[in-house]
């Protein structure tokens, strides 16, 4: 690595580590204000976080989801949209999946390996298929109707919530129960790759799809065509990219990516389609993902692993020290404050810069 790039990356690394810094800063006030030991209290949260393996697999199933959540609201903003209706996409894939998951059976003549590969396969294409067809509405009121993402999106997770919720009632639910008939045990991924832990294959779907999105937006065309017209999509269209189609793709695999978050949790750790009684959160805590870790695979990666700590050490410092699982959240609104006030800051610099141009 040149001395040009390091320069780069550590500037890109600058903020997201003085917000992290910032939000633990904050976090010890609060802790301190409620009148505990944020000793104690952080000891507790490294413990729940990196205590033994089976602690440091259940942060790892936390961090799955919102991997490819992120991911998902990453792929969008680099063409430059913001899919807000990830929680909507969600939805429709754990419905999705979780009726392959159930519905379909395994030709008997085929291996249980094989069965175990095939039925999880499927359910999962199902999800991402549902999903990406449900996120590419908004890509074509976008394209074609000049409509804004986010105002399509925030309608259509409202509608993906009260759609599942009538189509488990009415069509797919299991009698005398409020949830889907369990998955056959063909569709689940594997669970307990480390003992005492819910860790499934899911976190190694989760970090493959985090380098095939990473090679699809910086090393093929189609992902340089996504990537200018989130930049410029003027001069890309100048330039003879279709922009309407790249929308459109753009929404598509957002939505997908979502669909195979929805569909691992469901075939992973729920194993059926429950009553969705609200939102599950893994959308909106994606956008803080995206957010911290600038929207690049990797930066997507590393700001998943802290969401998903402190979402597992905010139980330990609850249990252990007593402290209130909402310190972590005001940890996890003073770091996506701080990385976001940053893009604000850049923001106005280069308009007062363009207007200080313009007078003179």
């Amino acid at each position: 690595m040149d001395k040009n790039r390091l320069k780069s990356l550590l500037r890109e690394l600058t903020v997201p580590v003085l917000a992290i810094l910032a939000g633990f800063l904050v976090g010890t006030i609060f802790i301190i204000a409620a009148g505990k030991s944020p000793a104690q209290a952080y000891g507790y949260f490294f413990l729940y976080v990196f205590g033994d393996f089976a602690k440091f697999g259940e942060t790892l199933v936390s961090t799955t989801p919102l991997i490819l959540t992120g991911l998902s609201i990453a792929l969008a903003f680099r063409c430059g949209l913001f899919n807000i209706g990830v929680e909507g996409q969600y939805l429709i894939s754990q419905a999705a999946s979780a009726w392959a998951g159930f519905f379909f059976t395994m030709p008997a003549w085929l291996p249980p390996v094989v069965q175990g590969f095939v039925h999880p396969l499927l359910a999962m294409v199902v999800g991402m298929v549902a999903a990406g067809l449900y996120a590419g509405i908004v890509g074509i009121l976008k394209a074609y109707r000049g409509v804004h993402e986010v105002i399509n999106s925030i309608m259509l997770n409202w509608a993906g919530l009260y759609f599942t919720h009538w189509l488990l009632m009415t069509q797919m639910k299991e009698k005398g129960s409020s949830a889907t008939p369990r998955i056959q045990e063909t569709a689940d991924l594997v669970q307990g790759l480390i003992p005492g832990s819910r860790l499934h294959v899911g976190i190694f779907i989760a970090l493959f799809v985090a380098f095939l999105v990473w090679v699809f937006l910086w090393k093929t065309p189609a992902g340089y065509e996504i990537r200018a017209v989130g930049f410029a999509p003027g001069a890309a269209e100048y330039a003879g990219i279709n922009v309407k189609k790249n929308i459109i793709m753009a929404m598509v695999l957002s939505g997908a990516l979502t669909g195979l978050a929805a569909s691992i949790q469901t075939l992973g750790l729920a194993r059926k389609f429950y009553e969705p009684g609200g939102f599950a959160g893994f959308g909106f805590d994606g956008i803080a993902v995206a957010l911290v870790g600038r929207n690049h695979p990797v930066g997507v990666v590393l700001a998943a692993f802290l969401f998903g700590a402190l979402d597992r050490g905010g139980q330990g410092m609850q249990a252990g020290a007593d402290v209130p699982k909402t310190v972590m959240w005001v940890v996890q609104g003073v770091v996506i404050f701080f990385v976001a006030a940053e893009g604000l800051w850049k923001f106005l610099k280069n308009r007062r810069s363009k207007k200080e141009a313009k007078t003179a």
